[in-house]
């Protein structure tokens, strides 16, 4: 691959992957540059399609003897620039390849890149073939109705659900709100006394993408920055900036081919009171009760006790900290009871470090804090 690939030098790589064994196969593809190998590997108007032949059998003919890293490397090589017919058709291969289990765990690699190139954009973006996009989907619905994961999707808005970043003045701007790190944790780790696997975090927002995906990277290193670990981004666009009715559409459409990538995984959703989160919560609630476990709204706009206990009724909740969203997490059934002891304890923690600008902005967050605390604190005395 140094200088110039010819052809002879193109067969001598076809030659070393066929003759490899499994073990050096995977050794092989992890360890190369497989963008730059499936630049230097040519198909030829006349001559040999040594690129044809060297994806064919990667991705079909030994495809059962990769795991699942190395089947996510070769997809991040072909979704690299162009997704041209043939990667698309190897693109195919690679996920009818999977079944049950495996499926879920190479669709969960995929968008743990940690970029804006995650599955959603590799499916509904670079594959434009629709009939290609359909075969995949397909074979995505059919095998969750076999394997169910048993577990949640957890699904948050960024400003003021995560941090306080457009309406919400009553902590400093740009705080990370007390408890919310570990809310997410808990609602990944799941309700059963055996956790569920991490990295189900993914955000939901009205921030636009951009052709690049330069606002979703840049947002996503804002994110780690603040304390998220692996996490997704399904962005907006500038279009549906303006309006919550237009920010709740751009939400939905985004939801329902989320939806569509994990049938077999239910969701849980946690967005402010600000932005059109609530008529997103109910028209996802509306149009997919099963998968849909419960809402969770951040209460930016002081909404009443009687409003809110309305669309209580229509399992999404209100909330003040995240002590007591954690709270209703536990009631609904989605996270455990020790995850409420130990949101309420980061929240206390987290509290204690928020520069507040004023004795009296701080006092009504602590209030707020230690009425949802003495909530919790009944909670978990009640069921020992």
């Amino acid at each position: 691959m140094t200088g110039h690939t010819d052809r002879s030098e193109e067969r001598r790589i076809l030659e070393l992957f066929s003759g490899a064994t499994p073990a050096e196969l995977n050794y092989l593809l992890l360890n190369v540059d497989l963008d730059a190998l499936l630049g230097d590997v040519d198909d030829r108007v006349v001559g040999p399609d040594h690129l044809t032949e060297l994806l064919e059998l990667l991705c079909v003919k030994r495809a059962p003897e990769l795991g699942l890293p190395v089947r996510a490397a070769l997809i991040t090589a072909l979704q690299m620039g162009d997704t041209h017919a043939l990667a698309e058709r190897m693109v195919r291969a690679l996920f009818l390849g999977l079944r049950g289990r495996e499926l879920s765990g190479f669709k969960n690699l995929l968008d743990g890149r940690g970029n804006s190139h995650d599955l959603q954009q590799l499916l509904f973006h670079d594959v434009d073939d629709a009939r290609i996009r359909q075969d995949i989907l397909r074979h995505i619905h059919q095998e969750a109705a076999a394997a169910p994961s048993g577990e949640n999707k957890v699904l948050s808005d960024i400003d003021d659900t995560f941090l306080a970043n457009w309406k919400d003045t009553r902590y400093p701007s740009k705080t990370v709100y007390p408890g919310v790190l570990q809310f997410y944790r808990e609602l990944d780790r799941g309700p059963g006394p055996i956790p569920g696997r991490e990295g189900d975090l993914t955000f939901i927002s009205a921030r636009p993408q951009d052709p690049l995906g330069l606002i979703e990277d840049r947002t996503l290193a804002t994110l780690r920055e603040h304390g998220v670990g692996s996490a997704v981004m399904l962005s907006g666009a500038f279009t549906h900036l303006l309006g919550n009715s237009r920010i709740a559409a751009m939400k939905f459409e985004n939801f329902s081919r989320y939806v569509q990538l994990y049938p077999e995984y239910g969701f849980v959703f946690t967005g402010d009171s600000g932005q059109g989160d609530v008529a997103f919560g109910e028209r996802m609630l509306a149009e997919h009760p099963e998968a849909v476990r419960a809402v969770f709204i951040h209460d930016v706009v002081d909404t009443p006790e009687p409003v809110r206990m309305t669309w209580r009724g229509k399992r999404i909740f209100f909330f003040d900290t995240y002590v007591g969203a954690a709270v209703e997490a536990f009631e609904v059934g989605v996270i455990a009871r020790d995850g409420v002891a130990r949101v309420a304890r980061a929240a206390q923690e987290d509290l204690g470090r928020v520069p507040f600008t004023s004795d009296t902005q701080r006092q009504a967050r602590l209030v707020e804090l230690e009425r949802d605390l003495r909530r919790a604190e009944a909670v978990l005395q009640s069921l020992t």
